[in-house]
């Protein structure tokens, strides 16, 4: 009677033991492929709501500061029609000198600075403008006021115009009313190279 109380107790830890067994293997897979990836979910869920929390609050500074960024969007439009209005329209730079020709010229019988030769100078890119120039002669000039009127006329045009190199010649230093000489004078265009990031180009 003892004997079979004992093989009783016996099968009842072995089916213990087993089902034991049993219960930490279904929990060990539960773990590795329930529970592990409703934690990786979990995690990536809570990055994306961070990130969006995030995006949102850009979103609401920027609508905060909208009338700002719009009014300097608006100033900084402006300045760039500005600097566009100040330089010569074309591809080429044969249409940029032409344009500049005819302004020189138009200021020279303004000014009754008779120009005697025109002539196209090589263009020079200097990012991100291109610069194109002529360079002119002109007959004797009796009067050194219309000169000065002139290069005056020249150097504050509506388009962004400078005189590179100048070259006068007076036949009488005592008596300096009667000038002749050259001009080289320089506007600009869109460069046709992208500026490097980081660096400027120099007008």
């Amino acid at each position: 009677m003892k004997k079979w109380s004992f093989l009783k107790k016996g099968k009842f830890s072995q089916k213990r033991m087993f089902w034991g067994i049993v219960g930490a293997g279904v929990l060990i897979l539960l773990v590795f492929f329930g529970i592990s990836p409703l934690i990786e979910e979990a995690k990536k869920m809570k990055a994306e709501i961070t990130m969006k929390q995030k995006n949102i609050q850009k979103f609401d500074e920027f609508l905060h500061n909208r009338k700002a960024i719009e009014e300097d969007l608006q100033r900084t439009q402006k300045q760039y029609d500005e600097i566009q209005k100040k330089l010569f329209p074309g591809e080429t730079p044969q249409i940029g000198a032409a344009a500049l020709q005819e302004i020189v010229k138009k200021l020279g019988d303004k000014n009754g600075i008779v120009i005697r030769t025109f002539r196209i100078v090589e263009p020079k890119e200097t990012v991100p403008y291109r610069k194109v120039s002529i360079q002119i002669e002109f007959n004797p000039v009796n009067n050194i006021l219309s000169l000065g009127q002139f290069i005056y006329d020249l150097e504050n045009h509506e388009k962004k115009l400078m005189i590179t190199e100048m070259d006068l010649l007076v036949f009488n230093i005592r008596a300096p009313g009667n000038i002749q000489g050259s001009l080289v004078v320089t506007g600009l265009m869109k460069g046709t190279k992208v500026p490097e990031k980081g660096k400027e180009g120099k007008a």
